[in-house]
C-alpha cells in the first residue's frame, strides 16, 4: 500500500497570505490535491470567507480581510462580506439600514446585482417592501422598524438645499472646485463631501453638483474601502457636463 498523503492547512494559509485571495483551482494546486472536498476540509480548520461576487469563486481568510463598517471588503474585483452569502448580506444591510434601500442603492454598495436576492428575501418574508416614488423600497420585516425606516426615508428626501444648510458662498465654491477636476476626481470629491455630510449626503451632493446619486455613492464607497486606483483616471472634461447655475433640477 502506498503511504497516506497528508495535507496541511498551513499550506493554504501561507498561499492566501501571499496572494490575498485565490480560486479553488489555485488552492488545490497549493495543497497538492485534485479534490475540492480535501480543500474544503482544510479550509474548515481556518477561518475563511467565500466571495459573494463572481458566484463564490474566490476565497480568503478572516485575518486577511479588512471589513468596513458595513462588513464589506474587496480585493481586485472580488467582494467579500463578514455576513456570508449575498442573500444574507442583503438581509443584514436592509434590516439595519436607517431608511431602507432601493435595489439600485444596494447594487451600488455591493457592486453586484441584488434584485434576485431581494426577491428571494421578500418571498420568504425575511424583508418587506413598499411602493415608494414608483419604485420598490425594501425595508425591515419588523413592523415597528419598518415605520421608522419609512419616516426617515421621507425626511431624507426633503431638499436640504432649499433648507439653506449650506451658505451660498460655500455652495458656489464646491461647484467651482468640482468643475476643475477630471471625471474620477469629481466622483471621489463628491463621495468625500457626502461622507462629511453624513446621512442623506449622497442625495444632497448629487443635487448640488448635478450628478447622479449613484455616482456619489460609488465615490464614497471607493474612499471607505480605499479601493482607489491612481492610474485609472480620465482626462479633464470627461463624463457628464456640469449643469449651469440656476438650471439644476
Amino acid at each position: 500500500m502506498s503511504p497516506e498523503i497528508k495535507y496541511h492547512a498551513e499550506n493554504l494559509r501561507k498561499m492566501l497570505q501571499e496572494e490575498r485571495i485565490a480560486t479553488m483551482e489555485q488552492l488545490k494546486q497549493s495543497l497538492g490535491t485534485d479534490t475540492d472536498l480535501t480543500v474544503f476540509r482544510k479550509l474548515k480548520e481556518l477561518n475563511y470567507h467565500t466571495s459573494y461576487s463572481h458566484h463564490g469563486r474566490y476565497y480568503t481568510l478572516e485575518e486577511i480581510a479588512r471589513f468596513d463598517e458595513l462588513g464589506l471588503w474587496s480585493y481586485e474585483s472580488a467582494w467579500f462580506s463578514k455576513h456570508g452569502t449575498l442573500v444574507r448580506t442583503v438581509e443584514v444591510l436592509v434590516e439595519t439600514s436607517q431608511a431602507g434601500y432601493f435595489t439600485a442603492e444596494l447594487d451600488c454598495i455591493l457592486n453586484v446585482s441584488t434584485k434576485d436576492a431581494l426577491r428571494k428575501l421578500f418571498e420568504q418574508n425575511r424583508l418587506s417592501r413598499q411602493q415608494h416614488q414608483n419604485r420598490w423600497l425594501y425595508c425591515s420585516s419588523d413592523p415597528h422598524r419598518l415605520q421608522k425606516q419609512l419616516k426617515l426615508r421621507s425626511l431624507e428626501e426633503e431638499d436640504p438645499l432649499e433648507q439653506e444648510f449650506l451658505p451660498e458662498e460655500l455652495k458656489a465654491a464646491i461647484v467651482l472646485f468640482f468643475s476643475l477636476l477630471n471625471e474620477k476626481q469629481r466622483r471621489l470629491y463628491a463621495g468625500l463631501e457626502a461622507l462629511k455630510w453624513g446621512h442623506g449626503g449622497d442625495r444632497m451632493i448629487s443635487r448640488l453638483l448635478g450628478i447622479d446619486e449613484q455616482t456619489v455613492a460609488r465615490g464614497r464607497i471607493e474612499l471607505i474601502t480605499q479601493e482607489v486606483d491612481p492610474e485609472r483616471t480620465r482626462k479633464p472634461g470627461g463624463g457628464r457636463k456640469l449643469l449651469k447655475k440656476g438650471h439644476q433640477k
